[in-house]
């Protein structure tokens, strides 16, 4: 994991948080999830502060990066790692072979306003050219033509990771936030689960799943397995998996609204106590005061507020179980959200998809 580090001042203006009002737990994140944000009073801000593991995105990254636009948007990449190693070895299947993908890649734009975002989820398996990357050990990496995106991650961690997107996007990312699978899991359970309903039966023994078509209050293991699988439904590729992530982001946001965490001050502690241990950030969200700014800033987005897409990619033709970017319409993409303004449908028209639309909902 990356080391900790200082809080620094971000370059764009932060949302003014309300002192001694509890703020809303709000839930972005990977594995399939959105950023873990927002926590309660005053008083508990010495306590939660060292639960939150930071790294120092400016510091390790310097100043090779696209420019810092203020135009009242904002830029986060999620990632979602799938180490397999302590108590997440245990958790969505696979094995410990001792490294750490980003399993699940998402770019959060929240556009001026804070009342709507659009979030493009990267496939893990999409090839692109990787720049040079410093690991935190200060091993240099050798750029690469073509590598697997999650490939970013494992190589030169946080940093490279959002040296790969700025890379492909053309846009800096003013925030990184990171979740790991112990602690989803835990995070839903205190949420009391997320209902969805599945319109066919999903079963996958490699992400520990089972559901038959119907409603569901998911636990948090449940809800792990279903943001993981990929072998049980759709084509059984990532971009079927990337769906079902998708639709269940939105019923986690819904979730998270209407869990009244105003009305226990045990159970927002308890929540805050668990999203600080789950998430690592970039350094300027590397304190409750900063975090909980930062959450506040988005309540405000509903999941009818959120346009959801997936990276225009196609499968490469050389190896089915990869795929390539589909270049004039990811341009359009990142053009889109570079200028703030919302991603034309033709962008993702006609591209590779993965068949499990409409399965969650």
């Amino acid at each position: 994991m990356p080391a900790e580090s200082t809080p620094q001042s971000g370059h764009r203006r932060k949302p003014r948080s309300t002192r001694h009002k509890a703020l809303v737990i709000a839930a972005w994140s990977a594995a399939g999830v959105f950023v873990l944000g927002g926590t309660g009073l005053g008083y508990v801000y010495f306590n939660l502060n060292d639960n939150i593991k930071s790294v120092d995105i400016d510091q390790a990254l310097g100043s090779d990066r696209p420019l810092d636009v203020d135009n009242g948007s904002q830029d986060i990449l999620v990632l979602g790692s799938d180490t397999r190693s302590g108590t997440n070895k245990d958790l969505g299947g696979g094995t410990d072979d001792g490294s750490a993908r980003s399993d699940t890649a998402m770019v959060v734009h929240v556009y001026e306003g804070h009342k709507k975002a659009s979030v493009v989820s990267i496939p893990r398996d999409t090839l692109v050219p990787r720049p040079a990357c410093t690991d935190s050990e200060g091993v240099e990496h050798d750029a690469a033509s073509l590598a697997m995106f999650n490939s970013a991650y494992s190589t030169g961690g946080a940093a490279c990771a959002v040296k790969t997107v700025e890379s492909m996007t053309g846009i800096r990312m003013d925030h990184y936030v990171e979740v790991d699978f112990s602690g989803f899991q835990k995070l839903i359970d205190e949420l009391g689960g997320v209902e969805v309903t599945t319109t066919k039966d999903i079963t996958d023994k490699e992400s520990h799943l089972d559901l038959k078509a119907g409603t569901h209050r998911l636990t948090g293991k449940q809800s792990l397995g279903l943001v993981r699988t990929r072998h049980g439904v759709g084509d059984g590729s990532d971009l079927g998996r990337i769906q079902l992530q998708q639709a269940f982001i939105k019923a986690l946001v819904e979730q998270v609204k209407s869990v009244g965490v105003l009305t226990s001050p045990k159970k927002l502690y308890d929540l805050a106590d668990t999203a600080t241990k789950t998430v690592t950030t970039d350094s300027d969200l590397a304190s409750v005061k900063d975090l909980a700014s930062f959450a506040n800033g988005l309540k405000g987005i509903s999941s009818s507020k959120m346009n959801m897409v997936t990276l225009p990619v196609q499968y490469d033709p050389a190896d089915g179980n990869r795929v390539l970017v589909e270049k004039d319409k990811a341009a359009v993409v990142w053009d889109a959200l570079k200028n703030d303004r919302a991603i034309p449908k033709s962008a993702t028209e006609g591209t590779a998809s993965g068949d499990a639309k409409g399965v969650v909902r």
